[in-house]
């Protein structure tokens, strides 16, 4: 269904929108999330550390490939909020063409360099094998995961949701099942959750083009649409890029603290597995309405609507508070037992850090919310350079906690890393909203309908 987030009252759009957005991260965390169940509850513990050591380096490209997704579907919304529907059909004819070219080029570096990384990362020897068999097929299958990625994105754009959502869901028991049988019935281990999640990836995007094929007409190619455009490439790209590299950036700041918890012992990866597996499904309320602003502020930018945006971000600022504090006590006092769904019950060594972990982190979820409301609202209004200064800030933040503190103090270093990041991106990003804001309300609106 498409929807139009230029009129309406905010909140209500907002959290409309927002809920199916909650419910599919949920679903595809699922994808990364099942194979460490299954790995952890069927072979063990040390699968579980395998499939776990690789999660920096897979957000690395992952967030790569689905922050340029996203970055693409912006020029979309915002044409979507003009009214623009011819400029909006030759936008995703060249979202096509980039996507094909950047799945060729990333599958390739990633084939090349996988091994490597890992070596750089420490990658305890005992788990080196399985967690480059699992993370080598991954990228073997990132075209699968940039289909459904580029369309999801698209349709969240036109204000649709909901579908990607069905579709994730359908894709998600798919992979569950997958998994189960690849692991228990073929003894496949983590080589069988890998091959479950590409399989996966690839069912949910074949599943939005047959519904966009069907039910969304404004968005079918027509001959004219196809013609590839440099100008239409050069502001995808412009705004694409650095939010794929936002991503990276980001995740390279993980790898350089993931290198230092590996050089901790299998276990302490383990319980750092397990204890980032919870936090990003207590955190996953945020993360969605972090997307929600993106669609929003892209489309009211669109049709001029620039004090609506304002509005539109307090009430998203209000939401995200209000869960935190949720999530605060999710973390708090349910964390371990959460954790209970990758690690089983005698591991109390390993559960104890989990817990830990989780509730020092906890205490500062509402600094993350803030992080996924701002970030996205500024690149949803085009200004995809300016948000990625925050994941440059995480990255030092986490290098430095990498390379000096958890070396010196271990475990407890490890624990407060993220929210040391998290504070220092906010430091980057509140002024950065204030300034964009200003911009945009000391021009004519008119220019921007025509940017669009």
């Amino acid at each position: 269904m498409v929807r139009d987030m230029t009129k309406g009252k905010p909140l209500k759009l907002i959290v409309s929108f927002c809920v199916p957005i909650l419910l599919g991260n949920v679903f595809q965390q699922f994808y990364n999330m099942v194979d460490s169940i299954v790995v952890g509850q069927f072979v063990g513990k040390g699968a579980l550390a395998a499939v776990g050591s690789t999660g920096s380096l897979s957000f690395l490209i992952l967030g790569f490939v689905g922050g340029i997704c996203t970055g693409f579907s912006i020029p979309v919304a915002q044409s979507f909020g003009a009214g623009d529907h011819a400029t909006m059909r030759r936008y995703l004819a060249n979202i096509i063409y980039l996507c094909a070219f950047v799945a060729i080029v990333v599958t390739a570096i990633t084939l090349l360099l996988t091994g490597w990384i890992l070596r750089v990362m420490n990658t305890p020897e005992d788990i080196f094998k399985d967690a480059y068999t699992y993370i080598i097929i991954i990228f073997g299958g990132l075209s699968a995961i940039i289909f459904y990625n580029m369309l999801a994105a698209v349709l969240r754009a036109i204000g649709d949701s909901r579908t990607p959502l069905y579709f994730l869901i359908l894709s998600a028991l798919l992979n569950i099942a997958l998994d189960l049988i690849f692991v228990i019935l073929c003894s496949m281990g983590v080589m069988g959750v890998a091959i479950a999640t590409v399989i996966s990836q690839l069912v949910s995007g074949l599943l939005c083009l047959l519904h966009i094929k069907r039910h969304f007409y404004i968005l079918h190619l027509r001959r004219e649409d196809m013609k590839f455009d440099r100008k239409l490439c050069a502001r995808l790209m412009y705004i694409g890029l650095p939010m794929g590299f936002q991503f990276s950036i980001t995740a390279i700041g993980s790898i350089m603290l993931q290198s230092a918890v590996n050089s901790l012992g299998s276990d302490i990866v383990a319980a750092v597995t397990a204890a980032v597996k919870v936090q990003l499904m207590i955190v996953q309320p945020s993360e969605a309405i972090g997307i929600t602003m993106a669609t929003y502020c892209g489309q009211n930018l669109g049709a001029g609507e620039i004090e609506r945006i304002r509005n539109g971000v307090r009430k998203g600022v209000e939401i995200g508070l209000i869960y935190s504090i949720m999530g605060f006590f999710i973390g708090h006092y349910a964390g371990k037992y959460i954790a209970l769904l990758f690690l089983k019950k005698s591991e109390i060594a390993v559960l104890a850090n989990v817990a830990f972990f989780l509730k020092y982190n906890s205490i500062f979820y509402p600094t993350l919310s803030l992080i996924f409301i701002l970030r996205n609202t500024i690149q949803g209004l085009g200004y995809s350079v300016p948000a990625m200064l925050a994941g440059l800030v995480e990255l030092i933040a986490r290098g430095v906690f990498g390379f000096f503190m958890v070396p010196k103090f271990g475990f407890w270093a490890v624990c407060f890393a993220h929210p040391a990041a998290w504070i220092e991106a906010d430091i980057v990003l509140i002024p950065v909203y204030i300034y964009v804001i200003r911009r945009l309300k000391s021009k004519k609106v008119e220019k921007y309908k025509k940017r669009c």
